[in-house]
């Protein structure tokens, strides 16, 4: 299926759904609105799948993983060569990721969309490939358009892959060395801030390397003019693999109904492109978490999306999006196990 087909498969929610979900929540044995958050998430689920009595979905987190040609640059605290090593990690359960999706119930795909290392053949690893890492940005476009486009209907194919199995919630996650750079980049285009108001400090890199990567990422929009109005430009001057492999996850998932968990901050890069591409996919999103990251704050206001959780994180992974899907399986149960007033037997207010 091509890009343009689906996007024009995304649609935008039937305000009736929500407005029947909260007649429900209104009648569950409660003051009205006391679960608060739950109960908007318990709605948005309902509008956006369409299901009024709808079962605990099955989740998955899928981990994209790729490497940056600007890593040569310093911009980050860690050598890239990180990168290949913690997808065997995840490959055998022991990152952060596994431990949060096993509390939460759901599965976590790793997917090498970019790795500069040959995996060979690795049970459990999603080879999709495009290529071994991006240009360094600072001096070239990151990747081709076409490349750009590649990305994203990876992510596609591996969200409708996913629904045909059975999957009914989807969060996204990321492994890439480097790639608050790019992330931090898209930022800055498309919600038009400046490089100061969108970059952090990714890894860790101290006072001088912070400089650094600021002064990278402003030559490489001097250099290349990214299009904030073609966001397939902007991802490929100044982008990444994985988060085009994300951005296509978002628009596969929202064409087939399926609600998105977002992760941190390069979950949110990535989300600007998939909402600049087609802005009616932002109401399949949510956020999981507000992360560290000054950017996320930016590209969250920017999404008009309300963070669930405020922890200090800044992992990635799918971290954020395990305890995200966990409140939403809660705000499901709120919803589907609660008794009404009338089933309880319990008197409403005068």
């Amino acid at each position: 299926m091509s890009l343009q087909e689906v996007l024009d498969q995304i649609q935008p929610l039937d305000m009736a759904l929500r407005k029947q979900a909260q007649t429900r929540l209104d009648r569950l044995t409660k003051p009205l609105g006391s679960l608060g958050r739950l109960e908007e998430l318990a709605a948005q689920y309902v509008t956006i799948t369409g299901e009024m009595k709808p079962n605990v979905p099955r989740g998955v987190v899928f981990t994209f993983s790729a490497d940056h040609g600007v890593t040569v640059e310093g911009v980050s605290a860690y050598p890239r060569e990180v990168t290949p090593q913690m997808v065997l990690n995840f490959l055998r359960g022991g990152a952060g990721v596994n431990v949060l999706a096993r509390h939460a119930g759901v599965d976590v795909r790793v997917v090498d969309i970019g790795v500069d290392y040959e995996f060979g053949t690795v049970p459990g690893l999603f080879d999709r490939k495009i290529m071994k890492g991006t240009h360094n940005l600072m001096v070239e476009p990151a990747m081709t358009r076409s490349q750009a486009e590649q990305s994203l209907l990876v992510g596609m194919e591996l969200a409708t892959n996913a629904v045909q199995e059975g999957v009914g919630l989807i969060g996204t996650g990321e492994m890439g060395i480097g790639n608050t750079t790019p992330s931090a980049a898209i930022t800055a285009v498309m919600t038009r801030r400046s490089v100061a108001d969108v970059t952090g400090r990714g890894t860790g890199v101290d006072e001088a390397g912070h400089a650094r990567k600021m002064h990278v990422i402003q030559t490489a929009l001097d250099r290349h003019r990214p299009d904030p109005s073609d966001p397939l430009d902007v991802l490929a001057k100044v982008g990444g693999l994985e988060i085009g492999g994300l951005a296509g996850l978002i628009l596969g998932a929202a064409a087939a109904r399926i609600p998105v968990v977002l992760d941190g901050f390069i979950a949110g890069a990535a989300a600007l492109i998939a909402v600049g591409l087609q802005p009616s996919c932002r109401d399949y999103l949510i956020a999981s978490h507000r992360s560290v990251e000054e950017g996320h704050r930016v590209l969250l206001d920017h999404l008009s999306l309300k963070p669930l959780l405020d922890l200090d994180l800044r992992l990635g992974e799918g971290t954020g999006a395990c305890l995200g899907i966990n409140l939403v399986y809660a705000a499901i149960k709120i919803y589907t196990e609660m008794a009404t007033f009338g089933e309880a037997g319990v008197a409403e207010k005068a």
